[in-house]
C-alpha cells in the first residue's frame, strides 16, 4: 500500500478505498499485492522506469482511463514528458499509430488538466 500511494497519491488511494466494496474487496487486494507489492516493488526498475513502461503498456492495449491516471502519478514518479512523449512512440511503431495517436490525445488532455491544477 505504501507503494501504491507513493505513486499514485494519497488522494487516489483514499478514493479507491472508499469506493470498494465487499464484492471488490478481494480484487483490491490483489491489486495492492499483486501490481504494488510485488512488481512495482522490485528494484530492477526505478519508478520513473516503470512509469514509462507502464503508461506505453496501457496506451498499447486502449486502457484510456489508466493511461491517464499513470499520465498523473508522473508527478511522483520523475518521468517526463519527453519520457512518456518517447514511450507513445514506440506505442505507434509496434502496436500501432491508431493506438499511439489516441494515447497522444488522452496524454494530452491530462497534461493539461494537470498544468491548469486539477487533481485526481
Amino acid at each position: 500500500m505504501a507503494v501504491r500511494r507513493e505513486v499514485l497519491g494519497d488522494a487516489h488511494v483514499d478514493r479507491a478505498s472508499a469506493q470498494m466494496t465487499e464484492f471488490d474487496t478481494d480484487f483490491q487486494t490483489f491489486i495492492t499485492e499483486g501490481a504494488w507489492g510485488s512488481v512495482w516493488s522490485r528494484p530492477q526498475f526505478t519508478r520513473r522506469e516503470r512509469s514509462i513502461v507502464t503508461i506505453a503498456l496501457l496506451a498499447a492495449l486502449g486502457h484510456d482511463d489508466e493511461v491517464a491516471m499513470h499520465v498523473r502519478a508522473t508527478r511522483n514518479t520523475g518521468a517526463t514528458k519527453e519520457d512518456i512523449r518517447e514511450a507513445l512512440l514506440h506505442v505507434a511503431v509496434y502496436a500501432g499509430v491508431p493506438a499511439a495517436n489516441h494515447a497522444f490525445k488522452i496524454v494530452k488532455k491530462a497534461y493539461a488538466e494537470m498544468e491548469q491544477g486539477s487533481q485526481e
